[in-house]
């Protein structure tokens, strides 16, 4: 019965409520002198690396270039993100509190974690600023241990195996997020998905890509949970 309990943050613990995405840009402009193109482009489910590169090839920025300034990207834009989390205050969505608090309290029975594509500080500041404590998430995976979305099961589900001594495999390991980006990333490892339209994908947008479950959000706390243990 024990899970690894892999929650996505934007969109599906959470809203920044644009806080996220005016930080990364200017941080874009302040390192590398422009933010790329400003329509046409969305963030949902892709990692911030993967965010950057994408908005600065299109701007014409070299891949070293780009390489070269990481550091300093992810220093800057965590700095702005702070300045924005003093005038704004990231929202949780509904149910998350209760499921996060469930399963904590069923240590025995799950492992809870993040995978997300925020870079780590990104992800401690956007919890925080939704009063949410960051190291309740036993293990975590994040866009600043790789820009492909898709090896970052792999790394939270090793972490987790360093950390209780057992590995975790298959439907054992549940995804939950808002993104097909999310629903896909875990799929070579056989992973279970709960899909949840928070974001900007509508429901009618998710089906489609297969999730073993899906909500509208996560305010059902005993479908949840049954999807989740099930």
């Amino acid at each position: 019965m024990t899970r690894l309990v892999l929650f996505d943050i934007d969109g599906t613990i959470l809203s920044s409520g644009g806080a996220a995405p005016r930080a990364f840009r200017q941080a874009l402009v302040e390192v590398y002198g422009t933010d790329g193109p400003t329509e046409g482009y969305s963030f949902a489910g892709r990692t911030d690396p993967q965010i950057a590169r994408d908005l600065l090839l299109m701007a014409g920025i070299g891949e070293r270039t780009i390489s070269d300034g990481f550091e300093k990207l992810w220093d800057r834009y965590t700095t702005l993100l702070v300045d924005e989390f003093r005038r704004i205050t990231a929202t949780v969505y509904p149910g998350v509190h209760e499921i996060l608090d469930r399963l904590g309290a069923a240590a025995e029975t799950s492992v809870l974690g993040l995978l997300t594509g925020n870079v780590m500080e990104g992800a401690r500041l956007k919890l925080a600023s939704a009063g949410i404590d960051f190291d309740r998430f036993l293990v975590g995976a994040y866009g600043s241990d790789h820009h492909d979305r898709k090896e970052l099961p792999e790394v939270a589900i090793t972490r987790a195996e360093e950390k209780m001594g057992r590995r975790f495999g298959g439907k054992e390991v549940v995804i939950i997020g808002d993104t097909p980006f999310d629903i896909s990333c875990g799929e070579h490892l056989g992973v279970r998905t709960i899909a949840v339209a928070t974001g900007t994908f509508a429901a009618d947008q998710l089906a489609p890509c297969g999730p073993d479950y899906l909500f509208e959000d996560l305010s059902d706390i005993e479908a949840v949970w049954e999807a989740i243990f099930s």
